[in-house]
């Protein structure tokens, strides 16, 4: 009898745990959306071409928020068939900011503390949320005279998306892409798990996210490298 009722509270768990409705008792400081206009305006992007419905969109109001839903998905196991997509402003082609039947992160609305400008003996930086917009970063930063060294000819996107793709502008060819100009990121891992990494550490994994389209973790923070401000 007590084996029986270990198999029977086991196949219970597990059924809790595939159902993507689980998602519903997570702590979260934000919130999921289930409603079907939420849906539909995260089943697209600016390609066009791919339109894939996912079952919920988390509103991050922080990173734990991130890691905690990303944690959970991670131990319901392949058998769930959840996949996660992080989202800016959606401006991707392929459909990397969307997933089918799964949960798309709305990165912008993911709520850090300021940016923060960093000025003095050293190179100077600003930290960003993943989910700022760079036009924020250059408002910001030129009240300071300084400004990243490196950007995307369109400015409405987000730091995480361009960052996933690389970053390529009219500025690339003396620095470099943005990917090329960053010091430090804060991603969390496709386990849940919130990890800073840089050249100097976790090196790999730095490396991998930068320019991986979202396939090696969510960037959540990072480190962008400034330089004084031209006059135009």
């Amino acid at each position: 009898t007590l084996f029986l009722s270990c198999i029977a509270t086991r196949f219970n768990f597990c059924l809790s745990n595939s159902n993507p409705f689980s998602l519903k008792t997570l702590p979260l400081e934000g919130h999921l959306s289930f409603d079907e206009t939420t849906l539909n305006k995260a089943s697209t992007d600016f390609g066009n071409r791919y339109k894939y419905h996912p079952v919920a969109v988390l509103h991050p109001n922080s990173v734990s928020d991130i890691a905690t839903t990303i944690k959970h998905i991670w131990h319901m196991g392949t058998s769930s068939h959840l996949t996660v997509a992080a989202r800016g402003h959606g401006h991707s082609l392929q459909g990397q900011s969307q997933t089918h039947g799964g949960v798309v992160i709305k990165m912008e609305s993911l709520k850090q503390s300021e940016m923060q400008v960093h000025v003095g003996n050293f190179r100077p930086y600003v930290d960003v949320s993943g989910g700022e917009l760079w036009i924020n970063i250059l408002h910001e930063t030129l009240r300071y005279g300084l400004a990243p060294r490196s950007w995307t000819d369109y400015l409405h996107l987000t730091v995480g998306g361009t960052l996933s793709n690389a970053g390529v502008s009219g500025q690339a060819f003396k620095h470099g892409p943005q990917i090329s100009n960053v010091q430090q990121l804060q991603i969390v891992t496709g386990t849940g798990e919130v990890v800073n990494c840089s050249e100097e550490k976790n090196e790999e994994l730095f490396h991998s996210v930068l320019g991986g389209l979202g396939q090696f973790g969510i960037i959540t923070q990072a480190r962008i490298l400034l330089e004084e401000a031209p006059s135009m």
